[in-house]
């Protein structure tokens, strides 16, 4: 089983499980082993289920404002953690290829292998919800066709991005590509950096 498999394998597994109880308030029950990269892996795909559906409620036009308001927060705070996850996968790789020779003509990709990852664990839950909606039994035939046509141009993009992945890790090992990781940064969470948040502390 190449990377890409091991993480879409594990990402199924999360989205599986989320959808038991189908609650952004569920425990997250992780089987893999403590600060092992399966088990990153897993939590990375759990707190995008619990994003997704957070997304979901938001947006119903009749939420309590208050409520929307905690929500919005919520999400913020899921956005952080999902970032902090993302580097913390990106430092696992840094370390595994830490002595690999980089070749002179090497270069950089776009994006680094974690934020790679990232996308997969979406779209697994994208398959998900677009297969659901192709078998719900309450949809008209017309509403079916057109999401399994949207479930078609996922599933291939599935493919292309494991590659990808896949080949991108390659590279990186053999040193035709080199990583260099940036920390996100952000700003709007940051009392010292958000204007609305230290111009309350004046």
């Amino acid at each position: 089983m190449n990377f890409s498999e091991q993480c879409y394998h594990i990402f199924e597994q999360a989205t599986e499980a989320y959808h038991v109880t189908n609650s952004i308030d569920a425990t997250v029950h992780n089987p893999y082993p403590v600060k092992s990269l399966e088990f990153y892996l897993y939590l990375k795909n759990w707190i995008d289920a619990v994003q997704w559906h957070m997304e979901d409620i938001i947006r119903d036009p009749n939420i309590d404002p208050v409520q929307a308001l905690k929500m919005k927060r919520r999400i913020d705070k899921s956005n952080q953690d999902r970032t902090d996850l993302v580097e913390l996968i990106d430092s696992f790789f840094l370390d595994k290829y830490k002595n690999v020779k980089v070749l002179p003509d090497a270069t950089i990709n776009t994006e680094s292998p974690a934020w790679a990852v990232d996308r997969l664990s979406i779209l697994v839950l994208k398959i998900y919800h677009m297969q659901e909606e192709v078998n719900r039994p309450d949809a008209s035939v017309d509403h079916k066709e057109r999401c399994q046509k949207k479930l078609d141009v996922l599933l291939e993009q599935k493919k292309d991005l494991s590659l990808a992945l896949n080949q991108l890790l390659a590279d990186i090992h053999a040193g035709r590509k080199y990583m260099k990781v940036y920390k996100q940064m952000k700003m709007y969470n940051d009392p010292s950096l958000n204007p609305i948040l230290y111009g309350q502390q004046k």
